[in-house]
């Protein structure tokens, strides 16, 4: 076992935004405890003790806890490096510049669409100007930029354009990752997986993108797991590289795991190191050892893992089979049930999409720095 080497701390779920593939859980309100300043503090020390190097601030909105820039400091001064995950929804000026001189190392911005109408629609608020205005503010201070992209039915047609709005908005990174499917997304799997046409007229304008810009700017462009043949490795084997803390004190191996019948482990109860150590929702899929066939007997079983528990329980109710995206799973028929609906021609981009709830204002909470 490896020490963690990436903390994605989910600092508050509250969000301006109602993205309908939101991966954040569905019972937002059993987060609403969320941990003080000071408790921040502590996990952010013990992360460090821990091994941590990098530090992933996200929510929900992170820019709506009032204590950021406070907490940006606390990593900055621990070492740790720092990557702020936005809507850029409340990026001013004046803040950005509060967490340009806190240390923040790096800022990712999401955008939903190429097109103010189409992007605003997605995000359920009007927020399209907003991101590219602190786009330019990013760029401005000196950031490295990632722009980051969900994809799913409704806007893969227009990535070249997508991949244009970055390369003006003097991004470093941008990442296509397409639809995973938990949380709101699960709920409107139907009517956001693409067909397999659309994602393969995707990865020409993507292929020919990375050639272009090379030395300008690097393209990430993740496929969607039910589209793929063998299932990708779970953050790289379960709980061995990365952790996350959930606003409430929750820690995961993955930001979906909250959705696993696997007792709770709190930060509020015990020490990062202990809970990496011992707890059972880190040791539950540790290693292979809990494998089934046919992952036992698999010679990519070290590759990648088994898949994804989450993804397993969520379409099999056991979080201990075979990932059913891997084309040698006995639930495999799950997925290409979906696959085939996906292509069918069916009206599934006219259905009606289940929008992330509103929730939570940027008003201060317990403990947060005022």
């Amino acid at each position: 076992m490896d020490s963690p080497f990436g903390l994605l701390t989910e600092l508050t779920y509250r969000c301006p935004l109602a993205c309908a593939y939101c991966s954040n859980p569905l019972n937002l309100g059993d987060y609403s405890d969320e941990l003080t300043t000071d408790e921040w503090r502590r996990v952010l020390a013990e992360a460090r003790d821990l091994g941590i190097l990098q530090c992933h601030l996200s929510g929900g909105e992170p820019l709506l806890r009032r204590d950021l820039v406070e907490l940006v400091a606390e990593a900055h001064g621990l070492g740790l490096y720092t990557n702020l995950v936005t809507s850029a929804f409340g990026l001013s000026r004046p803040r950005a510049e509060q967490l340009r001189a806190a240390g923040l190392d790096h800022v990712q911005v999401s955008i939903q669409a190429d097109e103010a109408d189409a992007s605003d629609r997605i995000a359920g608020t009007p927020s399209f100007r907003r991101k590219i205005t602190a786009m330019g503010v990013v760029k401005d201070l000196g950031w490295p930029l990632t722009v980051n992209v969900v994809l799913h039915r409704r806007n893969i047609d227009r990535v070249a354009e997508l991949l244009e709005l970055a390369e003006e908005a003097g991004a470093d990174r941008v990442e296509l990752a397409n639809t995973q499917y938990y949380g709101w997304a699960w709920r409107n799997r139907d009517a956001l997986l693409p067909s397999r046409a659309q994602l393969d007229a995707a990865e020409v304008v993507v292929r020919a993108a990375r050639e272009r810009l090379r030395d300008r700017m690097d393209v990430l462009y993740v496929l969607p797991d039910y589209y793929s043949r063998y299932p990708k490795p779970c953050m790289g084997g379960w709980a061995s590289r990365q952790l996350t803390v959930t606003p409430n004190g929750d820690v995961l191996p993955c930001p979906a795991a909250q959705s696993l019948p696997l007792p709770r482990a709190n930060v509020r109860e015990a020490t990062l190191a202990r809970i990496w150590a011992e707890a059972p929702v880190m040791t539950a899929f540790r290693g292979t050892d809990w494998m089934p066939q046919p992952c036992r007997g698999c010679d990519r079983r070290e590759l990648d893992f088994g898949g994804c528990r989450c993804q397993a329980f969520q379409l099999t109710g056991d979080a201990a089979r075979t990932d059913p995206v891997c084309h040698l799973s006995p639930d495999h028929h799950l997925v290409a049930r979906a696959v085939e609906a996906a292509n069918a021609g069916s009206p599934a981009r006219d259905l009606p999409l289940i929008p992330r709830p509103h929730r939570g204002s940027p008003t201060g909470v317990p403990g947060a720095a005022g």
